[in-house]
């Protein structure tokens, strides 16, 4: 399992997000999310200008094994979306915290960070996941 990025948030349903420059939020599944799912086979993607909910199913991936949801971490609006996913889905495999994010959201309100975890308190989720 690779080493967790000190510069994201994470959620208990392991997506993680990122705040960018511009104010926009950038989402994708961890690093263990991936491994789990196994090699992945098809990304559906949500449609630009679509609005999600926080904890909002947002996405599905699809593997070999299975598909899971993956869910917004906050609310907000979709303004671009991993269209490369489309072609090349094992992106969220062999880069899950670079080119294979999931979408860009607009935040509708200000994060709540108390809802989401820190690199340290996401490691704490996976070490007593694997106990």
């Amino acid at each position: 399992m690779s080493e967790l990025p000190g510069d994201l948030l994470y959620t208990k349903d392991h997506e993680w997000l990122r705040r960018e420059d511009d104010g926009t939020v950038t989402v994708g599944i961890t690093d263990h999310a991936a491994t789990s799912l196994g090699d992945l086979v098809y990304v559906e993607l949500p449609e630009l200008g679509q609005e999600v909910e926080s904890e909002g199913e947002m996405a599905v991936v699809e593997s070999v094994k299975a598909a899971s949801d993956v869910y917004a971490p906050i609310a907000g609006t979709v303004v671009a979306a991993n269209e490369d996913l489309a072609d090349d889905p094992e992106k969220i495999n062999s880069e899950p915290y670079g080119e294979g994010w999931i979408v860009r959201l607009t935040p509708t309100d200000d994060i709540d960070e108390s809802v989401l975890m820190s690199p340290d308190a996401y490691q704490q989720l996976l070490d007593e996941l694997d106990d």
